[in-house]
């Protein structure tokens, strides 16, 4: 059992070496990296789609998928440099294969890069990819129950982005007991409702990121 914790602590500190190198690298050229969390569904992919329309800085993604390049074939639709992970079978993205992907990506000029994790609310959260910050990204369909299930992701966000509440009047959410529960766990993180296929909340999200790339730029 102790080997165990041992080789696990040996991995999580050699990825966090790598987390390190990505955070000075893109501190030195000023691209401010968010690394969007949430599960399979939440529409991570969809609110990329239209971010990606409205801000008006430049961008970059790196999607993360278990398998399959669909998610990022929306993304290139948007004109948008992309490039894609397939973790083949691994619940969430490590410092090492992002450091590797940054070298396809033209992050000199950069302005902002997403990282769409892969679909899991537990471990993409406890695993630092050096980007500056979190975001918690869930849905309408999944209940308003998932901070209190999944605290350490909405703990550690900078923003929690409640999708697709154009669906509200149809399936019923309480949004008191959600939005209740997050300021309990972070009473500092940006809260957003968004409906990103009707456009609502996307220039509350984008300000969010405009803001978040000055306060980079002022250090």
């Amino acid at each position: 059992m102790t080997r165990k914790i041992n080789i696990k602590r040996s991995v999580l500190a050699a990825d966090e070496e790598f987390a390190s190198k990505i955070r000075e690298r893109l501190r030195k050229e000023g691209t401010l990296m968010v690394n969007l969390i949430g599960s399979p569904g939440a529409g991570k992919t969809t609110l990329l789609e239209a971010t990606l329309g409205e801000i008006p800085f430049s961008c970059a993604v790196v999607e993360g998928d278990v398998a399959t390049s669909r998610d990022a074939e929306r993304i290139s639709k948007t004109g948008t440099p992309v490039v894609q992970i397939n973790t083949q079978g691994g619940c969430h993205l490590e410092a090492h294969l992002l450091w590797k992907a940054l070298d396809e990506i033209p992050t000199s000029g950069l302005d902002v890069l997403f990282v769409e994790n892969v679909g899991n609310l537990v471990c993409p959260a406890e695993f630092d990819l050096g980007e500056d910050y979190k975001v918690a990204v869930c849905s309408v369909p999944e209940g308003p129950d998932k901070p209190l299930k999944y605290p350490h992701l909405f703990h550690e966000a900078g923003a929690v982005l409640l999708t697709k509440v154009d669906l509200i009047p149809y399936i019923g959410f309480d949004g008191d007991l959600f939005w209740g529960d997050v300021k309990k766990l972070n009473p500092l993180a940006s809260c957003i409702e968004v409906a990103s296929l009707t456009g609502k909340g996307i220039d509350a999200w984008t300000d969010v990121l405009g803001r978040w790339l000055m306060e980079k730029r002022r250090w």
